[in-house]
């Protein structure tokens, strides 16, 4: 073996019939002496560069989609349909973790119930005024329950469910799933052989697609009642006359369409809060935008669900006021 100079960049290898050659980058380094202000003493800080002296190709020419990166939102709503995908399919084989399903379902249904239905109550009431005050002028008193009814069961209800839980249930989702990827708490989970989409997004999915619909129902009872009760108290509308048109407006339909779309905006606010808090970036800031991206995406999500199932469910003209009037 031979070194050709201290400088040289060349290594030859000698055999006995035949020489190897290898180009290889020498390292310069630089050495700079600089006076120091404190003692007058100099100190000689070192620098090395990286320096390819022997103009060896070094790396791959770069192209546009060697720099290119997707954008976030792209990448994340792609992580969307795949966390979808893998919650079916773990579902269908049966690989749920029942304990942590229910401590979910009480979180998502029992401790949401007083925010719910206190929305709800007042959504009932403000609306009462509104149709009230047009309805009596147009002679329409007795149609007023039917519209209230129908307007609840329909829209109201299941929208305005979820909304409030978009904001208390979903946010909570997208800052713990957050949280723990950020301290590597998802990691440790497949270090110690369990898959993170049983143990923490599958068991949030199922809880929220059960309880919503049982929470519709009961703000929907809660809005009627609160309606019925000041269109009587401040309007003179009787209970009896409100009751008796909201039951000769309402249908079965009514009711089974308002449970499936909250069923769809639950899974719709746990599947993107979960999909954005397991793809937080950033600690603390991060979590932080993660969740508010979440509610956001959430809120928009349900929005655009609800006119895609109206336009489904409800097509040509309809007739659940003809028997009200």
């Amino acid at each position: 073996m031979k070194l050709r100079g201290w400088n040289s960049s060349q290594l030859s290898f000698n055999g006995r019939g035949q020489s190897l050659r290898f180009l290889t980058p020498i390292r310069k380094t630089r050495l700079f002496v600089i006076s120091n202000a404190d003692d007058g003493h100099a100190y000689a800080p070192v620098i090395e560069e990286d320096i390819n002296t022997n103009h060896a190709p070094s790396s791959e020419p770069e192209t546009f989609f060697s720099k290119w990166s997707p954008p976030k939102y792209l990448w994340r709503g792609l992580s969307v349909l795949v966390l979808a995908g893998q919650v079916i399919i773990r579902t269908l084989k049966g690989k749920v973790h029942w304990r942590n399903t229910l401590q979910q379902l009480e979180r998502v249904g029992p401790k949401s119930v007083g925010v719910c239905l206190l929305t709800s109550a007042f959504v009932g009431m403000a609306f009462t005024i509104q149709f009230v005050r047009e309805f009596t002028r147009l002679g329409l008193n007795r149609s007023v329950g039917g519209v209230l009814a129908l307007a609840f069961s329909r829209e109201l209800s299941p929208v305005v469910t979820s909304i409030v839980v978009a904001g208390r249930i979903g946010s909570a989702f997208a800052a713990e799933l957050g949280t723990m990827q950020v301290s590597e708490q998802t990691d440790t989970l497949r270090v110690l052989g369990s898959n993170p989409v049983d143990y923490l997004v599958t068991p949030r999915v199922i809880a929220s697609s059960l309880a919503l619909p049982f929470l519709t129902l009961m703000c929907f009872t809660v809005g009627m009642a609160s309606s019925a009760l000041l269109a009587d108290s401040v309007y003179g509308i009787s209970i009896n006359i409100i009751l008796d048109s909201a039951q000769r407006a309402l249908r079965s339909w009514d009711i089974i369409s308002a449970m499936i779309k909250s069923q769809v905006f639950g899974m719709i606010i746990s599947i993107v809060s979960c999909a954005w808090g397991v793809t937080t970036m950033g600690g603390a800031k991060g979590v932080g935008e993660s969740t508010t991206s979440a509610v956001v995406i959430s809120l928009v999500g349900i929005f655009m669900a609800d006119f895609a199932l109206s336009y489904c469910f409800f097509q040509g003209a309809g007739d659940s006021l003809k028997n009200c009037v």
